[in-house]
Protein backbone atom coordinates (compact mmCIF):
# COMPACT_ATOMS: atom_id res chain seq x y z
CA UNK A 1 0.00 0.00 0.00
CA UNK A 2 1.14 3.40 -1.03
CA UNK A 3 2.76 5.25 1.75
CA UNK A 4 2.06 9.37 3.14
CA UNK A 5 4.90 11.87 3.52
CA UNK A 6 2.72 14.34 4.88
CA UNK A 7 -0.97 14.95 6.54
CA UNK A 8 -2.78 18.54 5.87
CA UNK A 9 -3.21 19.89 9.79
CA UNK A 10 -4.16 23.56 8.92
CA UNK A 11 -7.91 24.35 9.13
CA UNK A 12 -7.00 26.02 5.44
CA UNK A 13 -5.39 22.66 4.38
CA UNK A 14 -7.98 20.45 5.40
CA UNK A 15 -11.08 22.98 4.36
CA UNK A 16 -9.45 22.88 1.16
CA UNK A 17 -9.47 18.87 0.78
CA UNK A 18 -13.22 18.57 2.40
CA UNK A 19 -13.82 21.31 -0.41
CA UNK A 20 -12.35 19.10 -3.35
CA UNK A 21 -14.34 16.32 -1.68
CA UNK A 22 -17.48 18.29 -2.25
CA UNK A 23 -16.82 18.90 -5.73
CA UNK A 24 -16.71 15.40 -6.68
CA UNK A 25 -19.54 14.39 -4.77
CA UNK A 26 -21.48 17.36 -6.95
CA UNK A 27 -20.31 15.83 -10.21
CA UNK A 28 -21.44 11.99 -9.13
CA UNK A 29 -24.87 13.47 -8.50
CA UNK A 30 -24.86 15.51 -12.06
CA UNK A 31 -23.82 11.98 -13.62
CA UNK A 32 -26.79 10.24 -11.35
CA UNK A 33 -29.44 12.61 -12.72
CA UNK A 34 -28.18 11.67 -16.42
CA UNK A 35 -27.89 7.72 -15.39
CA UNK A 36 -31.54 7.60 -14.28
CA UNK A 37 -32.82 8.76 -17.45
CA UNK A 38 -31.56 5.73 -19.65
CA UNK A 39 -31.34 3.19 -16.54
CA UNK A 40 -33.41 1.63 -13.67
CA UNK A 41 -32.85 4.21 -10.85
CA UNK A 42 -32.55 1.94 -8.32
CA UNK A 43 -28.96 1.10 -10.67
CA UNK A 44 -28.13 4.40 -10.69
CA UNK A 45 -28.61 4.89 -7.30
CA UNK A 46 -26.17 2.17 -6.38
CA UNK A 47 -23.48 3.45 -8.78
CA UNK A 48 -24.10 6.96 -7.23
CA UNK A 49 -23.55 5.66 -3.67
CA UNK A 50 -20.55 3.73 -4.64
CA UNK A 51 -19.14 6.57 -6.06
CA UNK A 52 -20.05 8.91 -3.37
CA UNK A 53 -18.62 6.59 -0.81
CA UNK A 54 -15.19 6.20 -2.75
CA UNK A 55 -14.61 9.62 -3.47
CA UNK A 56 -15.29 10.77 0.47
CA UNK A 57 -13.56 7.75 1.64
CA UNK A 58 -10.26 8.99 -0.60
CA UNK A 59 -10.59 12.15 0.62
CA UNK A 60 -10.93 11.81 4.75
CA UNK A 61 -8.04 8.63 4.77
CA UNK A 62 -5.24 11.45 3.55
CA UNK A 63 -6.98 13.83 6.02
CA UNK A 64 -6.56 10.94 8.82
CA UNK A 65 -7.65 12.19 12.82
CA UNK A 66 -11.07 12.59 13.73
CA UNK A 67 -12.55 13.71 9.72
CA UNK A 68 -11.52 9.56 9.02
CA UNK A 69 -12.72 8.81 12.92
CA UNK A 70 -16.09 9.81 11.57
CA UNK A 71 -15.73 7.13 8.68
CA UNK A 72 -14.85 4.91 11.30
CA UNK A 73 -17.89 5.23 13.09
CA UNK A 74 -20.21 5.58 10.36
CA UNK A 75 -19.26 1.77 9.11
CA UNK A 76 -20.57 0.79 11.88
CA UNK A 77 -24.21 1.83 10.95
CA UNK A 78 -24.83 -1.11 8.91
CA UNK A 79 -28.53 -0.76 9.32
CA UNK A 80 -28.92 2.98 8.36
CA UNK A 81 -26.04 3.56 6.01
CA UNK A 82 -26.25 2.02 2.29
CA UNK A 83 -24.08 -0.63 1.52
CA UNK A 84 -21.66 0.80 -0.25
CA UNK A 85 -20.62 3.41 2.43
CA UNK A 86 -20.13 0.64 4.84
CA UNK A 87 -18.28 -1.35 2.85
CA UNK A 88 -16.09 1.96 2.18
CA UNK A 89 -15.91 2.84 5.52
CA UNK A 90 -15.22 -0.05 7.11
CA UNK A 91 -11.52 0.35 5.39
CA UNK A 92 -10.97 3.18 8.33
CA UNK A 93 -10.79 0.61 10.88
CA UNK A 94 -7.32 -1.14 10.52
CA UNK A 95 -6.55 -0.51 6.77
CA UNK A 96 -5.19 2.99 5.50
CA UNK A 97 -2.37 4.45 3.75
CA UNK A 98 0.41 4.73 6.68
CA UNK A 99 2.50 6.98 6.74
CA UNK A 100 6.25 6.77 5.48
CA UNK A 101 8.96 5.53 7.17
CA UNK A 102 10.72 9.03 7.51
CA UNK A 103 7.69 10.08 9.21
CA UNK A 104 7.92 7.01 11.54
CA UNK A 105 11.59 8.02 12.52
CA UNK A 106 10.83 11.77 12.60
CA UNK A 107 7.93 10.64 15.23
CA UNK A 108 10.25 8.59 17.28
CA UNK A 109 12.87 11.52 17.73
CA UNK A 110 10.58 14.24 18.35
CA UNK A 111 8.76 12.21 21.31
CA UNK A 112 12.26 10.01 22.32
CA UNK A 113 15.14 11.60 20.88
CA UNK A 114 16.32 8.29 19.63
CA UNK A 115 15.82 6.70 16.10
CA UNK A 116 13.26 3.40 16.92
CA UNK A 117 16.41 0.87 16.18
CA UNK A 118 18.05 2.37 19.17
CA UNK A 119 15.00 1.62 21.36
CA UNK A 120 14.47 -1.99 20.45
CA UNK A 121 16.30 -4.60 19.32
CA UNK A 122 14.01 -5.29 15.73
CA UNK A 123 11.46 -2.61 14.57
CA UNK A 124 10.06 -3.01 11.32
CA UNK A 125 9.54 0.83 9.57
CA UNK A 126 6.59 -0.74 7.17
CA UNK A 127 3.23 -0.66 9.27
CA UNK A 128 0.90 -3.67 9.99
CA UNK A 129 -1.74 -1.98 10.78
CA UNK A 130 -3.37 1.80 9.82
CA UNK A 131 -6.52 3.27 11.39
CA UNK A 132 -7.84 7.05 11.83
CA UNK A 133 -5.46 8.49 14.76
CA UNK A 134 -2.29 6.17 14.40
CA UNK A 135 -0.45 2.68 13.12
CA UNK A 136 1.07 -0.26 14.72
CA UNK A 137 4.22 -1.37 14.02
CA UNK A 138 6.03 -4.79 14.76
CA UNK A 139 8.85 -4.66 17.02
CA UNK A 140 11.08 -6.86 19.87
CA UNK A 141 13.58 -6.50 22.61
CA UNK A 142 14.94 -8.76 24.88
CA UNK A 143 13.26 -11.10 22.79
CA UNK A 144 9.65 -10.62 23.15
CA UNK A 145 7.39 -9.75 20.03
CA UNK A 146 6.17 -6.33 20.52
CA UNK A 147 2.80 -4.16 18.86
CA UNK A 148 3.90 -0.38 18.85
CA UNK A 149 1.10 2.07 18.00
CA UNK A 150 2.65 5.57 16.67
CA UNK A 151 0.26 8.53 16.43
CA UNK A 152 -0.35 10.00 13.35
CA UNK A 153 1.60 13.81 13.54
CA UNK A 154 -0.91 16.64 13.93
CA UNK A 155 -3.44 14.81 14.27
CA UNK A 156 -4.73 16.21 17.97
CA UNK A 157 -4.24 19.78 16.43
CA UNK A 158 -6.46 19.43 14.10
CA UNK A 159 -9.44 18.12 16.11
CA UNK A 160 -11.62 21.28 16.18
CA UNK A 161 -10.90 22.58 13.16
CA UNK A 162 -12.29 19.73 12.13
CA UNK A 163 -15.51 19.38 14.20
CA UNK A 164 -15.88 23.31 13.22
CA UNK A 165 -15.94 22.16 9.62
CA UNK A 166 -18.75 18.98 10.13
CA UNK A 167 -20.32 21.30 12.56
CA UNK A 168 -23.02 22.76 10.35
CA UNK A 169 -23.63 19.68 8.26
CA UNK A 170 -24.88 17.69 11.27
CA UNK A 171 -26.74 20.42 12.69
CA UNK A 172 -28.74 20.05 9.59
CA UNK A 173 -28.32 16.04 9.08
CA UNK A 174 -30.11 15.40 13.01
CA UNK A 175 -32.28 18.72 12.77
CA UNK A 176 -30.38 20.36 15.75
CA UNK A 177 -31.00 23.88 16.31
CA UNK A 178 -27.98 26.18 17.00
CA UNK A 179 -28.97 26.73 20.62
CA UNK A 180 -28.01 24.17 23.07
CA UNK A 181 -25.90 22.00 20.36
CA UNK A 182 -22.75 22.79 21.73
CA UNK A 183 -22.63 20.26 24.62
CA UNK A 184 -22.82 17.61 21.93
CA UNK A 185 -19.81 18.72 19.95
CA UNK A 186 -17.90 19.56 23.31
CA UNK A 187 -18.81 15.68 24.39
CA UNK A 188 -17.44 14.28 21.38
CA UNK A 189 -14.24 16.51 21.13
CA UNK A 190 -13.06 16.00 24.68
CA UNK A 191 -13.37 11.97 23.60
CA UNK A 192 -11.15 12.48 20.19
CA UNK A 193 -9.08 14.57 22.32
CA UNK A 194 -8.61 11.70 25.08
CA UNK A 195 -7.95 9.20 22.03
CA UNK A 196 -4.77 10.94 20.90
CA UNK A 197 -3.44 10.70 25.03
CA UNK A 198 -1.61 7.59 24.65
CA UNK A 199 -0.59 8.23 28.38
CA UNK A 200 -4.00 8.22 29.39
CA UNK A 201 -5.05 5.09 26.91
CA UNK A 202 -2.11 3.47 28.70
CA UNK A 203 -3.60 4.28 32.12
CA UNK A 204 -7.38 2.96 30.76
CA UNK A 205 -5.72 -0.05 29.21
CA UNK A 206 -4.19 -1.44 32.74
CA UNK A 207 -6.98 -0.51 34.75
CA UNK A 208 -9.62 -2.42 32.69
CA UNK A 209 -7.73 -5.21 31.70
CA UNK A 210 -6.91 -5.50 35.48
CA UNK A 211 -10.46 -5.19 36.39
CA UNK A 212 -11.80 -7.55 33.77
CA UNK A 213 -9.09 -10.38 33.62
CA UNK A 214 -11.75 -12.62 35.57
CA UNK A 215 -13.93 -12.88 32.73
CA UNK A 216 -13.47 -16.40 30.60
CA UNK A 217 -12.39 -16.72 27.03
CA UNK A 218 -10.97 -12.85 27.46
CA UNK A 219 -7.30 -11.60 26.71
CA UNK A 220 -5.63 -8.17 27.06
CA UNK A 221 -1.79 -7.35 26.14
CA UNK A 222 0.65 -6.36 28.51
CA UNK A 223 1.84 -2.33 28.66
CA UNK A 224 5.35 -1.53 28.65
CA UNK A 225 5.54 2.40 30.35
CA UNK A 226 9.04 2.83 29.69
CA UNK A 227 8.74 2.12 26.25
CA UNK A 228 5.57 4.82 25.76
CA UNK A 229 4.83 8.41 25.69
CA UNK A 230 2.17 10.46 24.92
CA UNK A 231 1.82 10.01 21.29
CA UNK A 232 3.46 6.01 20.87
CA UNK A 233 2.00 3.24 22.96
CA UNK A 234 4.06 -0.25 22.90
CA UNK A 235 2.43 -3.28 24.26
CA UNK A 236 2.64 -7.11 23.55
CA UNK A 237 2.17 -8.77 20.38
CA UNK A 238 -1.17 -10.79 20.34
CA UNK A 239 -1.18 -13.46 18.20
CA UNK A 240 -4.78 -13.16 16.11
CA UNK A 241 -7.06 -12.24 13.05
CA UNK A 242 -9.56 -8.70 13.02
CA UNK A 243 -13.15 -9.88 14.11
CA UNK A 244 -14.42 -8.52 10.67
CA UNK A 245 -11.89 -11.05 9.23
CA UNK A 246 -12.88 -13.78 11.25
CA UNK A 247 -16.81 -12.95 10.61
CA UNK A 248 -16.01 -13.31 6.79
CA UNK A 249 -15.01 -16.96 7.16
CA UNK A 250 -17.36 -19.89 7.75
CA UNK A 251 -18.17 -19.74 11.41
CA UNK A 252 -17.90 -22.71 13.80
CA UNK A 253 -20.84 -21.77 16.20
CA UNK A 254 -19.60 -22.94 18.91
CA UNK A 255 -16.65 -20.73 18.96
CA UNK A 256 -19.30 -18.18 17.97
CA UNK A 257 -21.07 -18.46 21.22
CA UNK A 258 -18.03 -18.60 23.11
CA UNK A 259 -16.52 -15.36 21.48
CA UNK A 260 -19.95 -13.71 21.82
CA UNK A 261 -20.45 -14.44 25.58
CA UNK A 262 -17.47 -13.24 26.14
CA UNK A 263 -18.23 -10.01 24.21
CA UNK A 264 -21.86 -9.88 26.46
CA UNK A 265 -19.82 -9.97 29.66
CA UNK A 266 -16.89 -7.67 29.09
CA UNK A 267 -19.67 -5.08 28.01
CA UNK A 268 -21.64 -5.43 30.84
CA UNK A 269 -19.57 -5.98 33.69
CA UNK A 270 -17.60 -2.58 32.30
CA UNK A 271 -21.33 -0.60 32.30
CA UNK A 272 -22.55 -2.18 35.52
CA UNK A 273 -19.81 -2.88 37.79
CA UNK A 274 -16.84 -0.34 36.71
CA UNK A 275 -19.49 2.21 35.36
CA UNK A 276 -17.21 3.15 32.48
CA UNK A 277 -16.81 1.34 28.80
CA UNK A 278 -14.84 0.51 26.00
CA UNK A 279 -17.24 3.20 23.78
CA UNK A 280 -15.37 2.49 20.30
CA UNK A 281 -16.69 -1.32 19.60
CA UNK A 282 -15.44 -1.80 15.89
CA UNK A 283 -13.80 -4.95 14.48
CA UNK A 284 -11.08 -2.99 14.22
CA UNK A 285 -10.43 -2.84 18.01
CA UNK A 286 -11.00 -6.56 18.47
CA UNK A 287 -8.78 -10.25 17.30
CA UNK A 288 -9.12 -13.37 17.36
CA UNK A 289 -6.22 -16.03 18.56
CA UNK A 290 -5.88 -18.84 17.08
CA UNK A 291 -7.42 -20.57 20.64
CA UNK A 292 -10.32 -18.98 19.81
CA UNK A 293 -10.14 -16.53 22.94
CA UNK A 294 -11.01 -12.66 22.14
CA UNK A 295 -8.48 -10.15 22.16
CA UNK A 296 -9.02 -6.22 23.09
CA UNK A 297 -6.47 -4.16 21.69
CA UNK A 298 -7.63 -0.70 21.76
CA UNK A 299 -8.49 1.32 24.85
CA UNK A 300 -8.45 4.85 23.38
CA UNK A 301 -12.27 6.01 23.98
CA UNK A 302 -13.83 4.99 27.30
CA UNK A 303 -16.63 6.68 28.62
CA UNK A 304 -17.39 7.34 32.22
CA UNK A 305 -21.50 6.87 33.24
CA UNK A 306 -22.39 9.05 35.85
CA UNK A 307 -25.44 8.19 38.12
CA UNK A 308 -27.60 10.41 36.97
CA UNK A 309 -27.72 8.85 33.97
CA UNK A 310 -26.94 4.95 34.57
CA UNK A 311 -30.17 4.81 36.76
CA UNK A 312 -32.40 6.21 34.24
CA UNK A 313 -30.79 4.59 31.45
CA UNK A 314 -31.04 0.77 32.63
CA UNK A 315 -34.39 1.31 34.33
CA UNK A 316 -35.46 1.99 31.03
CA UNK A 317 -34.28 -1.60 30.10
CA UNK A 318 -37.34 -3.25 32.12
CA UNK A 319 -40.50 -4.15 30.92
CA UNK A 320 -42.29 -3.63 33.39
CA UNK A 321 -40.43 0.71 33.09
CA UNK A 322 -41.68 0.40 29.62
CA UNK A 323 -44.93 -0.85 29.93
CA UNK A 324 -45.77 2.02 32.97
CA UNK A 325 -46.87 5.37 30.90
CA UNK A 326 -46.50 7.33 34.01
CA UNK A 327 -42.96 6.00 34.94
CA UNK A 328 -41.65 6.03 31.64
CA UNK A 329 -42.63 9.27 30.56
CA UNK A 330 -40.78 10.42 34.14
CA UNK A 331 -37.40 8.58 33.31
CA UNK A 332 -37.59 10.19 29.52
CA UNK A 333 -37.94 13.86 31.53
CA UNK A 334 -34.82 12.89 33.98
CA UNK A 335 -32.47 11.52 30.61
CA UNK A 336 -33.58 14.99 28.88
CA UNK A 337 -35.21 13.43 26.21
CA UNK A 338 -38.25 15.27 27.06
CA UNK A 339 -38.10 18.69 27.37
CA UNK A 340 -40.44 21.66 30.08
CA UNK A 341 -40.43 23.37 26.78
CA UNK A 342 -41.99 20.79 24.91
CA UNK A 343 -44.84 21.37 23.11
CA UNK A 344 -47.62 19.14 23.88
CA UNK A 345 -47.40 17.42 20.21
CA UNK A 346 -43.79 17.04 21.12
CA UNK A 347 -44.59 15.45 24.13
CA UNK A 348 -46.70 12.68 22.29
CA UNK A 349 -44.46 12.38 19.59
CA UNK A 350 -40.96 11.87 21.36
CA UNK A 351 -42.93 9.36 24.02
CA UNK A 352 -44.18 7.18 21.56
CA UNK A 353 -41.18 7.45 19.42
CA UNK A 354 -38.99 6.49 22.83
CA UNK A 355 -41.25 3.84 23.34
CA UNK A 356 -41.49 2.44 20.19
CA UNK A 357 -37.75 2.02 19.79
CA UNK A 358 -37.03 0.88 23.59
CA UNK A 359 -39.35 -1.88 23.48
CA UNK A 360 -37.92 -3.57 20.94
CA UNK A 361 -34.13 -2.40 22.26
CA UNK A 362 -34.28 -3.94 25.14
CA UNK A 363 -35.46 -7.08 24.18
CA UNK A 364 -31.83 -8.98 25.06
CA UNK A 365 -32.14 -7.39 28.47
CA UNK A 366 -35.87 -9.23 29.27
CA UNK A 367 -34.81 -12.39 28.63
CA UNK A 368 -32.25 -14.87 30.27
CA UNK A 369 -30.59 -15.96 26.79
CA UNK A 370 -30.42 -14.02 23.72
CA UNK A 371 -30.17 -14.76 20.02
CA UNK A 372 -28.45 -12.56 18.29
CA UNK A 373 -27.93 -14.08 15.04
CA UNK A 374 -32.04 -12.97 14.43
CA UNK A 375 -31.75 -11.20 11.44
CA UNK A 376 -35.86 -10.40 12.33
CA UNK A 377 -34.33 -8.41 15.37
CA UNK A 378 -31.96 -6.86 13.23
CA UNK A 379 -34.39 -5.84 10.59
CA UNK A 380 -37.04 -4.18 12.97
CA UNK A 381 -34.24 -1.98 14.12
CA UNK A 382 -33.63 -1.04 10.62
CA UNK A 383 -36.77 -0.75 10.06
CA UNK A 384 -37.64 1.38 13.11
CA UNK A 385 -34.58 3.67 12.13
CA UNK A 386 -35.64 3.80 8.19
CA UNK A 387 -39.13 4.70 9.25
CA UNK A 388 -37.85 7.82 11.59
CA UNK A 389 -35.16 9.05 9.09
CA UNK A 390 -38.19 9.76 6.35
CA UNK A 391 -40.40 11.02 9.44
CA UNK A 392 -41.35 14.59 7.75
CA UNK A 393 -43.01 15.38 11.47
CA UNK A 394 -40.02 14.49 13.06
CA UNK A 395 -38.00 17.15 10.70
CA UNK A 396 -40.22 19.83 11.70
CA UNK A 397 -39.50 19.41 15.50
CA UNK A 398 -35.74 20.22 17.38
CA UNK A 399 -33.87 17.32 17.55
CA UNK A 400 -31.62 18.66 20.33
CA UNK A 401 -32.32 16.52 23.02
CA UNK A 402 -31.29 13.73 25.19
CA UNK A 403 -28.45 13.69 28.01
CA UNK A 404 -25.11 14.34 26.08
CA UNK A 405 -24.34 10.97 27.23
CA UNK A 406 -26.37 9.51 24.74
CA UNK A 407 -23.77 9.83 21.82
CA UNK A 408 -20.83 7.17 23.60
CA UNK A 409 -23.76 5.14 25.06
CA UNK A 410 -25.93 4.53 22.28
CA UNK A 411 -23.37 4.36 19.90
CA UNK A 412 -21.54 1.55 22.16
CA UNK A 413 -24.79 -0.94 22.50
CA UNK A 414 -25.00 -0.49 18.73
CA UNK A 415 -21.63 -1.54 17.67
CA UNK A 416 -22.04 -4.26 20.28
CA UNK A 417 -25.64 -5.10 18.87
CA UNK A 418 -23.73 -5.37 15.15
CA UNK A 419 -20.52 -7.08 16.43
CA UNK A 420 -22.76 -9.88 18.19
CA UNK A 421 -24.65 -10.18 15.15
CA UNK A 422 -21.69 -10.59 13.02
CA UNK A 423 -20.65 -13.53 15.36
CA UNK A 424 -23.76 -15.00 15.03
CA UNK A 425 -24.07 -15.76 18.60
CA UNK A 426 -27.39 -17.63 19.69
CA UNK A 427 -27.34 -18.51 22.93
CA UNK A 428 -25.75 -15.95 25.17
CA UNK A 429 -26.82 -15.82 28.93
CA UNK A 430 -27.58 -12.03 29.10
CA UNK A 431 -26.67 -11.91 32.90
CA UNK A 432 -23.49 -13.96 33.32
CA UNK A 433 -21.65 -10.67 34.41
CA UNK A 434 -23.69 -10.09 37.23
CA UNK A 435 -22.22 -13.39 39.61
CA UNK A 436 -19.01 -11.43 39.28
CA UNK A 437 -20.70 -8.17 41.15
Amino acid sequence: MKTIDRIPTSKIQRASKLIQTGAKVGANYIKFYGDKLVNPEEEAKERLNKGNAEAIYDGLKTMKGSALKVAQMLSMEKNIMPRAYVEKFSLSQFSVPPISAPLVVKSFKNYFGKHPNEIFDEFDLNSINAASIGQVHRAKKNGKPLAVKIQYPGIAQSISSDLALVKPIALKMFNIKGEGSDRYFKEVENKLTEETNYILEFQQSEEISNACSHIENLKFPQYYKDLSCDKILTMSWMNGIHLSEYTAKPLDHKIGNKLGQALWDFYMYQMHSLKKVHADPHPGNFLVSPEGELIVIDFGCIKSIPDDFYIPYFELAKKENIENPDYFQKKLYELEILRKDDSAEEVIFFTKLFHEMLSLFTQPFQQEKFDFSDADFFGKIAELGTKYAKSAELKQMNGNRGSKHFIYINRTFFGLYNLMFDLKANNININTYSSKL
